[in-house]
């Protein structure tokens, strides 16, 4: 079994084995209904939620953060864990995009410092970086990996496995973040006075910038759909990183 890092929920008080034997019942009776949520009522659920700042636990998308930088197979752990728990893959907690879009705009104030960008430029800026490199470009991609992973990666039989849509968004939030930061934070720090000056080294640096950020966002893509004990031949994602 998976040793997780977030913490599990505590044992159960021993108090006499009949009544051990009915919360088992009941806690299995939960997992069910809650399985038979459909794709469709599990996303109204997920929306609803981003008005409920209080019942979003950013602590933990805090930790996955930092965590998808140095060690992203304990976060898929942890995807593992919540298949284990509520039967499913993908996040019921909108907490991990919030605080995504929170870092948009904080480097997107960043970036209109830096190129002293006016402030419709910077909304202009924080529009398109949200809803067209952030969700739409999210939504395509992850639109794509999930037609493709279970059209063609699927073990055979299938025993009614099947990727989840909202897995396969997370898979993207979750490969976006440390791109995001590449490019984002840790590029704004060099970019008016080493990469826009015009110097050949850098204009290498700022070019070996996005080729990092883009086989993280490869590596972390390939983390997601390996996690699948259903899919096959995942390392199929690995290939663009050797071109």
């Amino acid at each position: 079994m998976y040793s997780f890092s977030k913490s599990s929920p505590p044992a159960s008080p021993t108090t006499s084995t009949h009544s051990s034997s009915l919360n088992s019942v009941d806690g299995t009776h939960d997992s069910r209904n809650e399985a038979r949520l459909t794709a469709t009522a599990k996303r109204q659920k997920y929306l609803k939620r981003l008005c409920k700042f209080r019942q979003m636990d950013f602590e933990y998308a805090f930790w996955q953060m930092i965590y998808l930088f140095i060690s992203p197979q304990k976060v898929y752990r942890n995807f593992q864990y919540r298949k284990y728990t509520k039967d499913q893959w993908a996040r019921d907690d909108p907490a991990f995009l919030v605080l995504v879009g929170l870092c948009i705009l904080i480097s997107s104030i960043g970036f209109s410092v830096v190129l002293k960008i006016h402030f419709v430029g910077f909304l202009k800026l924080v529009l398109w970086t949200v809803f067209v490199d952030y969700i739409g470009v999210g939504l395509l991609i992850a639109t794509t990996f999930w037609l493709i992973s279970n059209k063609y990666m699927i073990m055979a039989p299938p025993m009614g496995q099947d990727v989840e849509w909202g897995y396969a968004f997370d898979v993207h939030l979750n490969a976006f973040f440390p791109l995001l930061m590449i490019l984002h934070l840790f590029q704004l720090v060099f970019l008016g006075p080493f990469i826009n000056a015009g110097y050949f080294l850098g204009l290498v640096f700022g070019n070996t910038l996005w080729l990092i950020a883009i086989m993280y966002y490869i590596y972390n893509t390939f983390l997601g759909y390996s996690a699948l004990p259903f899919l096959k031949n995942t390392r199929i994602i690995l290939y663009p990183a050797t071109v």
